[in-house]
């Protein structure tokens, strides 16, 4: 079956798993979610209905990750809970009461993209998008969008500086950094750090 390990003492009802992907003791993932290739899903772990995890994912013994939340290729979750997405924690039950009211829509979604590594206890609001190679981290509480190579930190959390994509702090000089352990470039406009094509 494509190389995947699937603890037996787990419960899987999903047939959406990518090749290479380990599952271990005692996790559930519900049916719709769709984990992609080679990745590790810890003890414990809990993936509800709808989750999207890209290839090359590490999520964590004990995560809760729930319906909205979409993890990118490459990302990494430390042992945590990822947020709860409805809007208002009683708007889920409300659906079969409420006439016409459709399903889900109640939800947010919550992004994390390519590559960015949220590190244990924190807790990242429903809705929040984490960009691309950044660092959140440890017992941090997000609350807003965070950029692409920020590392944040803190309650709530602020950028504290900026990551390569190879995890090595970034050190600017005005406008340009280049990594000292990848030689990787980068240019930076305020609260934006891209990647430097040149």
């Amino acid at each position: 079956m494509d190389n995947i390990f699937i603890h037996p003492t787990s419960l899987v009802e999903t047939h959406h798993i990518g090749r290479g992907t380990q599952i271990w003791a005692f996790a559930q993932v519900v049916k719709s979610a769709r984990i992609g290739a080679c990745c590790n899903i810890g003890d414990h772990c809990f993936i509800e209905s709808g989750v999207k995890i890209g290839d090359n994912v590490t999520i964590k013994h004990g995560n809760k990750i729930w319906s909205g939340i979409t993890l990118g290729n490459g990302g990494f979750v430390g042992p945590m809970q990822l947020p709860l997405t409805p809007l208002s924690p009683s708007m889920a039950q409300l659906e079969p009461v409420i006439p016409g009211y459709h399903k889900r829509q109640w939800l947010v979604t919550t992004h994390i993209q390519e590559g960015a590594s949220i590190k244990a206890n924190a807790i990242v609001q429903a809705g929040i998008l984490i960009g691309e190679f950044a660092v959140v981290g440890v017992g941090a509480v997000v609350m807003k969008d965070v950029p692409a190579y920020a590392l944040v930190v803190g309650n709530p959390a602020r950028i504290q500086g900026w990551i390569c994509q190879c995890g090595q702090p970034l050190k600017f000089n005005n406008t340009y950094a280049q990594c000292e352990c990848c030689n990787l470039n980068y240019t930076r406009a305020r609260n934006t750090v891209k990647l430097a094509t040149f």
